[in-house]
């Protein structure tokens, strides 16, 4: 395990040097994690499967300049772009004639029991709330999306993981009540 980070990390600068193969040689070192990444995106009976999401977002990092630090960073990074494609594609199905299915999502640990919520009411919620307090949402982020625990986000942010709680609960709640959560 030891090795596979510090060979994520390896390549991660790779690519910030403009090495365009390190991005084909850390695909295969990241794609059990990003599917995971996935799976708490997409629902099983929406048209985009977690391996088709982790190959789009592939697409978007293959072409793009990635300027993660770490191994954390990088899979942050790729949980707001999967988050992006997302809301990608529910504006555009939600613009197609007559509006179609709406995209739904689930952000575990929001709230006591897990529901399916809009892709797109989601993203609204998220921005708003990173308007209103930015650190919030990267945890919110973190919790929900990346599944990360309460000292990992501390270590992450370098804030202590009383300040991670407290943020947490705010944070649930206001999003719970944003989405019409009781």
């Amino acid at each position: 395990m030891a090795q596979g980070v510090a060979d994520i990390t390896v390549l991660l600068e790779r690519m910030r040097d403009g090495n365009r193969d390190a991005s084909a040689q850390l695909l295969p070192l990241v794609y059990n994690e990003l599917e995971a990444i996935a799976r708490a995106y997409v629902r099983p009976d929406t048209s985009l499967e977690p391996r088709g999401l982790v190959h789009e977002l592939y697409l978007r990092i293959a072409n793009a300049q990635v300027e993660a630090s770490d191994r954390k960073h990088f899979y942050s990074i790729a949980a707001l772009a999967m988050r992006q494609i997302l809301t990608d594609r529910a504006r555009k199905k939600r613009a197609s004639k007559r509006g179609g299915d709406q995209l739904q999502v689930t952000l575990s640990g929001l709230a006591d029991t897990e529901r399916d919520l809009d892709a797109l009411a989601v993203e609204d919620a998220l921005a708003k709330l990173e308007a209103l307090s930015p650190r919030q949402a990267r945890i919110v982020e973190m919790r929900c999306l990346l599944g990360m625990s309460v000292p990992d986000v501390a270590a992450t942010l370098e804030i202590s993981e009383r300040t991670v709680a407290t943020d947490w609960r705010l944070a649930r709640a206001w999003l719970t009540r944003e989405l019409g959560g009781e």
